[in-house]
């Protein structure tokens, strides 16, 4: 049977999936090396996921057992494009699979967006989750008010770890830096705003619900907004009719005088411009109105202006992939153009997970893609044989190239000294935030 070698960049979940197809395909034998820029794997797994949402990072223990498989390796602490490029993997592998997700944000494009005070949610997130690039964030909790631009699952979670009692987080993998300022921050009133209704936003049911029926918060929104408008299609309208169940039982059973915190809905209201004395005071919004085109809903500005005293702006409007050395590129889109997860024919180079498609769907919904990417490359192999140096002759190479890499038995080492830190405290586990700390826990007794 033929033998191939692919290269996995980005250690993710859609590398995981990729990964795991091509490592069981029963056509050919594919030897996987899977790397990732920082000494952790599992991507926004560990570094995305909600601190308090256990049952969603349980997904990597799928990622713990697809790599026990023999034919797979894992290179950490290896950056594409500082480390080793994009023709040193082509040169060495049969393939290359781009699995490096989305790790900008969206700008909103309004001025004031850059003062301090004013903060992308996928730093905010990476802060609380101790992602190594965001330990030295900082954000200033010290006042009293936040607001949160966006109307999906991002914003919910951003909002609800403001807004979280301290007892709660404590028992949660939240980095201790991100426990420690919480637990003196003073922001009592988190508002969430979205450009369209409460109809068209993206909240998730369950995430929703979960928020919103948190002990001793207050929920404010205008009422009037809670009918689904007639020109919704009924699929959607199904969906958005749940969530309006959710936020209609949440103003009914809410009382005011037993609440110690706030959450407002401001739907129909777009940022403008973001103001104050060196940092961030207040946000300017435009009050919208819906209207249908060509079959889709859109708001439309109907001039009216608001503004909204705030110490803190997060804005949560959507990720963006970024560029590799060397990798084509669309700026508009943000992704590897691709056919079907193909960067072009005969290129040897394929894509999986938000680099692919864009920034959409659940940590799920990589499987199907990472499969399709993975049938192109087991159907393009098959008609080919392989050209790739030995597995010894790579890992020579990589040693003396990147010689602080970390293997898998090396983030073993990691994983069980951080889980080890936790079990005090009943914790799931202490993260290493710096990749100095992480490197001394590599090195440490074999397991």
């Amino acid at each position: 049977m033929k033998e191939f070698r692919v290269a996995v960049v980005g250690a993710g979940p859609a590398g995981f999936y990729a990964a795991e197809h091509l490592l069981y395909a029963e056509s050919l034998i594919v030897h996987v090396d899977m790397f990732e820029r920082l000494p952790t794997p599992w991507g926004l797994v560990r570094a995305g996921v909600a601190p308090d949402h256990p049952k969603i990072k349980s997904v990597s223990s799928q990622f713990v057992e697809i790599a026990t498989h023999p034919r797979y390796r894992l290179f950490g602490n290896v950056e594409f494009g500082r480390d080793v490029s994009r023709e040193d993997l082509l040169s060495r592998y049969d393939a290359l699979v781009y699995c490096v997700g989305a790790r900008s944000e969206r700008s909103l494009g309004i001025p004031g967006e850059d003062l301090p005070g004013s903060l992308a949610a996928s730093d905010f997130v990476g802060w609380y989750n101790g992602h190594p690039d965001m330990v030295s964030l900082a954000p200033d909790l010290s006042g009293t008010r936040a607001i949160v631009v966006g109307n999906g699952n991002v914003a919910l979670d951003v909002a609800r770890i403001l807004l979280l009692p301290h007892d709660i987080l404590r028992r949660t993998d939240i980095a201790d830096h991100a426990l420690a300022s919480l637990a003196t921050s003073n922001i009592r009133d988190v508002t969430i705003l979205g450009r369209r209704g409460p109809v068209q936003a993206a909240f998730t049911t369950v995430e929703l619900r979960e928020i919103v029926t948190m002990e001793g918060l207050e929920i404010a929104l205008d009422e009037r907004q809670l009918v689904v408008p007639e020109f919704i299609d009924p699929a959607h309208a199904r969906r958005a009719q749940r969530n309006l169940t959710v936020l209609q039982q949440a103003l009914t059973a809410a009382s005011a005088s037993n609440c110690s915190r706030r959450l407002s809905f401001g739907f129909l209201r777009s940022p403008i411009a973001i103001s104050g004395r060196g940092r961030v005071e207040r946000i300017e919004v435009g009050i919208n109105r819906l209207e249908r085109d060509e079959g889709q809903v859109r708001s439309v500005d109907t001039g009216e202006r608001e503004v909204l005293p705030t110490d803190l702006v997060i804005r949560a409007v959507g990720y963006r992939g970024e560029a590799l050395p060397g990798v084509a590129f669309d700026e508009r889109s943000g992704i590897i153009p691709n056919v079907g997860g193909a960067v072009a024919p005969d290129a040897r180079e394929y894509v999986a997970g938000w680099i692919k498609r864009g920034p959409s769907g659940i940590i799920g919904t990589n499987r199907a893609d990472a499969v399709e990417t993975a049938e192109r490359i087991l159907g393009a192999l098959a008609t080919t044989h392989s050209s790739a140096p030995s597995g010894q002759s790579t890992l020579d190479w990589l040693g003396r190239q990147c010689p602080k890499m970390v293997d898998h038995a090396s983030w073993l080492r990691i994983d069980r000294h951080e889980t080890t830190l936790g079990q005090p405290a009943n914790r799931p586990r202490v993260k290493l935030v710096t990749i100095g700390e992480m490197l001394a826990a590599a090195r440490g007794p074999r397991l």
